[in-house]
């Protein structure tokens, strides 16, 4: 199963359907070994990202990191997380700020091969709403704050989360049930799940 991944994910990183489309360019960003059991489910690559390579490598990723309890290595370590956004490649910037959406024909694409590569995938973070929709389908709320707070109903396969950009600390100061009650849970669960994919 491990080779079947490697293969994938070496398409993956080639694909130019969308090269015309990128303003930057194509350089799909994606990570992860067959023996993970987390799953972190984004949006797309931003420029910081684009230009390193390295899914998270911004003020985003050390939220992150702190929301999931997990240090640089750990979280970085392609045994234990598998990092998939939902366009794996950066697609540009709206009009009045923010980055553009995923770009449509990434995840059809891939995202049904990724899943069965990976099939020990045990919790998948759901990051924004474009995560939510793609794999929640129907399940989703019709807002993120309305599928964030009901995290409990999609466990133990799902756990949606807001995006940890900067733009989202208002969204975090309004809801402080999300760092008494969400975070703790979803602290627990990575834990427990990357230190046995370690073992």
């Amino acid at each position: 199963m491990s080779e079947d991944l490697d293969r994938l994910l070496a398409e993956i990183r080639a694909c130019r359907v969308c090269a015309a489309a990128l303003p930057l360019g194509p350089r799909p960003v994606v990570r992860g070994r067959a023996g993970a059991r987390l799953l972190i489910a984004s949006q797309a690559p931003g420029t910081r990202v684009h230009e390193t390579g390295l899914s998270f490598n911004d003020a985003s990723g050390d939220r992150l990191r702190d929301w999931l309890g997990l240090d640089r290595e750990t979280f970085y370590d392609e045994a234990r997380v598998v990092i998939a956004p939902m366009g794996f490649c950066y697609p540009g910037r709206l009009p009045r700020g923010g980055d553009a959406p995923p770009r449509p024909e990434c995840a059809p694409l891939w995202q049904p091969r990724l899943a069965a590569a990976l099939p020990g995938i045990e919790l998948t973070l759901l990051i924004g709403q474009y995560a939510m929709r793609w794999h929640l389908r129907e399940r989703a709320m019709p807002t993120l704050t309305e599928t964030v707070a009901a995290w409990r109903s999609f466990l133990p396969r799902y756990f949606p989360l807001p995006h940890p950009s900067w733009r989202n600390t208002g969204w975090l100061k309004r809801h402080p049930w999300f760092a008494a009650e969400a975070l703790p849970e979803l602290r627990g669960r990575v834990r427990a799940l990357t230190a046995r994919s370690a073992g």
